[in-house]
């Protein structure tokens, strides 16, 4: 152990652990968090269990469970680092033409590395979904980074108020043939409409339209501008404690104004609404202040390594798991002990095959072994 408090150490001097251990907890959920406590409420039922079953489970349409934070919450944290990389390559000496070179490389590698998980090398482009949510990383990271790059906060302030009272004004105000202005149903809403006009292939997530689909990416960047000013007041002089308390304050005052327009314009993570964006974001930052007071501020740290070994290569996991079975090979090292588990057996195998994921990306971190795209 103490070597592994000597790399996180080491790489705290150059980060903000407290960042990669909140990206470490969301991506927990993504690569098998989720799925155990889903599975542990089915050999163990209870209310509370029943309680967390319930929250790891996307609400079908309106409304918000913990588990339609996942993805808003690695987008506010894909903002969140902009102004301390954009800094850091200043810094190095960078000029426009090499960060420009960088952010088309990173945008462009997310989003082929998309592509080719939903199927793009089988060569089948009628029968693929082509949206999905590392292309959105990378649309959304783009078009953020563009303008973190030129702009200050106030600008930031603007651009992300005026993406989301745009994107409110078009779904309420275009209206849709055959349904007209202002439907929000799966098969009546403006998202939906524009993804059956303009992308081909599957949808994912509803019949109707795509969870990542064109014109909610418009409040996705929004998403990730929040996150972005969030890392603006972080890098400032002000101390750890005020910080902490502004950004407490910060997450409160949006999950007030998520909750108030959403009584007009519904929470709806799968068209991504402007309600849902701020909704989200006071989570995203509340969550941010928990994580930086106590890593960074109180500088408990220990306790956040298992985070941190999975918040330092997200992307790497996520790829690797969608082409590699861990499932599979969980099976074989401990199939036969899950046979003889009785009624544990069910959770011997999630168990494993998010072990197997860990472990790996421990020894990536242990020899210090980043994948960046």
């Amino acid at each position: 152990m103490a070597t592994s408090n000597n790399n996180l150490r080491s790489l705290s001097q150059t980060r903000i652990a407290s960042i990669d251990a909140l990206r470490g907890f969301d991506m927990f959920w993504i690569i098998g968090g989720g799925a155990f406590f889903e599975i542990l409420a089915k050999v163990w039922k209870n209310p509370f269990t029943e309680t967390v079953k319930n929250q790891m489970e996307h609400v079908s349409w309106n409304g918000f469970h913990f588990e339609d934070l996942i993805f808003p919450l690695f987008l506010f944290i894909v903002g969140l680092v902009l102004p301390f990389s954009f800094s850091r390559r200043r810094e190095q000496g960078l000029g426009n033409k090499m960060l420009y070179l960088h952010i088309i490389k990173r945008a462009a590698v997310l989003v082929l590395l998309g592509l080719i998980l939903n199927g793009l090398l089988r060569f089948n482009p009628a029968d693929m979904r082509w949206p999905g949510v590392l292309q959105r990383i990378g649309l959304c990271y783009f078009f953020a980074a563009l303008l973190v790059m030129h702009t200050g906060w106030v600008v930031q302030s603007l651009v992300t108020a005026g993406l989301l009272i745009g994107y409110w004004a078009l779904v309420m105000f275009v209206p849709v043939p055959g349904f007209g202005a202002g439907v929000l149903t799966p098969e009546g809403c403006l998202p939906a409409y524009i993804d059956q006009l303009l992308i081909p292939g599957k949808f994912c997530c509803f019949k109707y339209g795509d969870n990542e689909g064109l014109l909610s990416t418009m409040p996705a960047v929004a998403t990730v501008l929040v996150g972005a000013l969030a890392g603006h007041w972080l890098r400032s002089s002000f101390s750890g404690s005020r910080k902490t308390f502004a950004m407490a304050v910060a997450g409160i005052i949006c999950l007030i104004a998520g909750y108030l327009w959403g009584l007009s314009f519904p929470i709806i993570k799968v068209i991504w609404t402007s309600s849902y964006v701020l909704f989200s974001a006071g989570w995203s930052l509340l969550l941010l202040a928990v994580f930086y007071l106590l890593i960074d501020v109180w500088g408990w740290k220990k306790w956040a390594l298992f985070f941190v070994v999975i918040g330092v290569n997200p992307i790497a996991i996520y790829f690797f798991q969608g082409i590699v079975n861990f499932d599979d090979i969980a099976v074989f090292f401990v199939g036969g002990l899950a046979s003889h588990a009785g009624q544990l057996k069910a959770l011997i195998i999630p168990f494993a095959s998010f072990a197997f994921k860990w472990f790996l990306l421990l020894f990536l971190y242990r020899h210090r072994i980043f994948f960046k795209i």
